[in-house]
This record gives structure tokens, C-alpha cells and sequence, in this order.
């Protein structure tokens, strides 16, 4: 049975897309830890992160760098931290989040958007890819 994930990346269930490319996708988290929290996962169906081809593995910096770079300028954020936590949803992903500080980077402060505001972060971070 195909992933929460594979059926985002399938448009099966509705998402807010960011990025997408032959082998990575990257779209909002409904539950965000701050604004423009992003999540940027292979296509290729992977419970594990660290499982992945290394080939798979070595092209997702790149791809959650361009990523992160329009989440940083859309933002306006100090930095935007790393999140591999792997238990939420069994398909391989990282989190991307904007931050001011090491602080922020806690699920405990993830709270459910509203749709409006992940469509507008979402346009306002395209903007800048």
C-alpha cells in the first residue's frame, strides 16, 4: 500500500507544492513547527532515510538546498534547520524549517495551519526558486 507521501507525490491527497524534479518532491507541512516548514522526500518509496542509494541520498542536499534558500528568502528567517526524524510517516524525508534559533527546531511547537496560510507561504516562497 503505497505511503501518505506517495499518494501526495501521486496528487491523490491535496499538498502545497514547492519543489518538484524526476526524483525529489518538497511541499508544506500541514502541521508546521513555523511558517514555510517544508518537507522534501524521494519518489522512490523508502521507509528509511539512511537506507537510500547513495546516489538517491547524495542528490536530496542540492535539490532541499534550492529548496531552502527560497524558504530563507521568502521568510526571512536567520537560518533554516534540518530535521531527519523518520517516525511520522514511513517514507524517507527531511524536514526543512525557518528558524531565528537552535530553540525552535521542536515538533512540540507544530500546530495545524489553516489552508489559506500554507497557499499563501507556499506562493511566497515559489516566488523565489
Amino acid at each position: 500500500m503505497a505511503t501518505l507521501f506517495t499518494r501526495i507525490i501521486k496528487g491523490e491527497i491535496p499538498s502545497v507544492k514547492i519543489l518538484e524534479d524526476e526524483r525529489y518532491f518538497a511541499f508544506l507541512d500541514i502541521r508546521p513547527i513555523n511558517p514555510g516548514h517544508t518537507l522534501v522526500i524521494p519518489k522512490l518509496e523508502l521507509d528509511y532515510l539512511w537506507d537510500a542509494p547513495p546516489d538517491l541520498l547524495a542528490g536530496m542536499l542540492p535539490f532541499a538546498q534550492k529548496a531552502a534558500k527560497a524558504i530563507q528568502a521568502a521568510t526571512g528567517c536567520n537560518r533554516v534547520g534540518v530535521l531527519v526524524a523518520g517516525f511520522e510517516v514511513p517514507h524517507a524525508h527531511i524536514h526543512l524549517v525557518p528558524i531565528e534559533g537552535e530553540g525552535e527546531l521542536s515538533f512540540s511547537r507544530a500546530r495545524p495551519a489553516k489552508p489559506e496560510d500554507l497557499q499563501a507561504i507556499g506562493r511566497k516562497i515559489r516566488e523565489h526558486l
